[in-house]
């Protein structure tokens, strides 16, 4: 695997991956692997020539008093760990080489952020949109792939290709959970025993609200209720928001729709995990 750190390297190796016809899979991380992130590595091979990733930890997606500083951060550890994968090319910048100066560029979605972890977490996908088609224009990938527990960063992500006519596929690919049914998260390494096992809770709670859908339940509040009420029952978690939504448009949930998107943010032991399912409506 070859690692590159400059703009002008990625664009010299892609070049010469263009004139010899391979089709390249993005897969855009903040680094702190794990198995989700692997996933989505294999998930581009099957869909590719080539597999390269980016670890970069975005600071223009951290608000002030956000874990910009405490994140996570290995390379030599996800190096390894891509190489393993069957990835072709680690494009691992420093932040002046993706933003040497500060952006005058926004790439606001406000359809698709007003709710959800947008609305608690302001212009964090506007970093989100500004880094990822920095990602496009330099890599000029064929397929991204993005992993479904940030559903409402996919969507973002595939609007803004939509829309910015970005020639590129966006995979969504199936959360990689644990044993238990956490979603595997590179912030799940702050958690202590204790809220580790607490935050098990939220699956928990997807998984009855799901339940409920199968049997019936075509009450979007009833459902967020319900989501609400499971996460309440466990002292050690803190909930931010409960929705259920339409996974496409991130709007209310209606009965109109043949599928509906549970999803929820809270605060375990001090540290913030989302999780969602979307869910077939019978």
């Amino acid at each position: 695997m070859l690692t590159i750190t400059t703009i002008a390297g990625v664009r010299a190796r892609r070049e010469e991956a263009g004139r010899t016809g391979l089709r390249v899979a993005l897969v855009p991380t903040m680094g702190a692997l794990h198995d989700g992130h692997l996933a989505l590595v294999r998930r581009g091979r099957e869909l590719a020539d080539e597999v390269w990733a980016s670890v970069f930890v975005n600071p223009a997606q951290f608000a002030p008093g956000e874990d910009f500083e405490r994140y996570p951060r290995d390379l030599e550890r996800d190096r390894d760990q891509l190489a393993a994968a069957g990835a072709s090319v680690l494009f691992a910048p420093a932040a002046k080489e993706i933003f040497p100066r500060p952006p005058a560029t926004v790439i606001d979605l406000p359809a698709l952020t007003a709710g959800l972890c947008g609305a608690q977490r302001p212009g964090h996908f506007r970093g989100v949109a500004l880094v990822v088609a920095k990602l496009f224009n330099i890599v000029q990938p064929h397929v991204a792939v993005f992993g479904a527990k940030d559903w409402q960063q996919a969507a973002v992500i595939r609007r803004m290709a939509a829309d910015l006519d970005f020639p590129v596929r966006i995979e969504v690919h199936a959360t990689v959970r644990e044993e238990d049914g956490l979603a595997r998260s590179s912030r799940n390494a702050y958690l202590a025993p204790k809220a580790r096992r607490a935050a098990v809770v939220l699956h928990r709670a997807l998984r009855r609200a799901a339940a409920a859908v199968a049997a019936g339940e075509r009450s979007g509040a009833a459902l967020e209720a319900l989501l609400a009420g499971e996460v309440a029952g466990e002292p050690l978690v803190r909930l931010e928001y409960a929705a259920a939504v339409n996974p496409d448009t991130l709007e209310p949930f209606e009965r109109a729709g043949d599928r509906v998107l549970l999803a929820l943010a809270a605060h375990v032991g001090g540290t913030r995990l989302i999780d969602n399912e979307v869910v077939e409506v019978p």
